[in-house]
């Protein structure tokens, strides 16, 4: 097995089949996600019950409440831009955690690519602990001790069960203890505690806009077979639609959490 650290964030692994031994990986996984936030494991031959297996070798796994299940396999759901809308009006897509509304939000969530478009789709990731080191000193008096609150959106609020969660902005990664900047799409933080609402507005679009610098960016151009995963607690993700020629569907899977380690 060949690995390979990528530019600001991520690791990619070649020479290995997951398929041949699905949780054989997991040990040394969990520390490359721990320590770089994204594993990129190119030309995978993996079915859905590997996926499956693969997942829960992390541990048990989770799901976003109203979301659809995919058929025959209630722990995935499909990403699919099939049939979603005109090729002129592609939708908007922003940097976001994985429901991170709720109070335990998702440790990891894996793609596995089903159908590869011809032209774009890639999916961007931002280092969140480079985003924490690299706050200039004026961001980070404003945050010291502060917290947001996360809120639902996308889903039927009814469905969703939990739809609101406090978290540190500048939160400790479970596994290393890292300072990493946690925060969503400005549209979930809600508020920011001891700031009005002016003021958590204006200090969430400035972190937001720090976290997700192109040079804080890794974009991922989607390959056939291509399978990955990545850590909720230390990167950012979001689905770059613009220019997309032909299909694009991924099925998904999210672990709860880290393992013996308590979030």
């Amino acid at each position: 097995m060949k690995t390979d650290v990528l530019d600001p964030v991520g690791v990619r692994l070649t020479g290995v089949q997951v398929a041949d031994d699905p949780t054989a990986l997991v040990p040394v996984l969990r520390g490359l996600l721990a320590e770089h936030g994204v594993a990129v494991l190119p030309g995978q031959v993996l079915d859905d019950p590997a996926f499956l297996a693969f997942l829960r070798g992390f541990g048990p796994l989770t799901f976003t409440a109203g979301e659809d299940p995919l058929d025959g396999f209630a722990d995935l759901n499909v990403i699919s831009n099939v049939g979603r809308w005109g090729t002129d009006t592609p939708p908007k897509s922003s940097f976001h955690v994985d429901t991170s509304y709720v109070s335990t939000p998702p440790a990891y969530t894996a793609l596995r690519a089903v159908t590869v478009p011809a032209r774009g789709g890639a999916t961007q990731f931002t280092n969140q602990y480079r985003a924490a080191e690299t706050l200039p000193d004026d961001l980070r008096r404003r945050v010291a001790g502060r917290s947001i609150t996360h809120v639902v959106t996308g889903v039927d609020p009814d469905a969703a069960g939990e739809t609101e969660a406090e978290h540190p902005i500048l939160r400790p990664h479970p596994v290393t203890g890292r300072e990493s900047l946690y925060l969503t799409t400005p549209a979930r933080c809600s508020s920011v505690s001891g700031l009005v609402q002016d003021e958590a507005d204006a200090l969430v679009t400035a972190l937001y806009e720090h976290s997700t610098r192109a040079d804080n960016t890794y974009a991922h151009a989607w390959a056939p077979d291509d399978l990955v995963i990545w850590d909720n607690g230390c990167v950012l993700h979001r689905a770059d639609h613009a220019g997309v020629v032909g299909d694009r569907v991924m099925h998904r899977g999210m672990v709860a959490g880290y393992g013996d380690v308590e979030q």
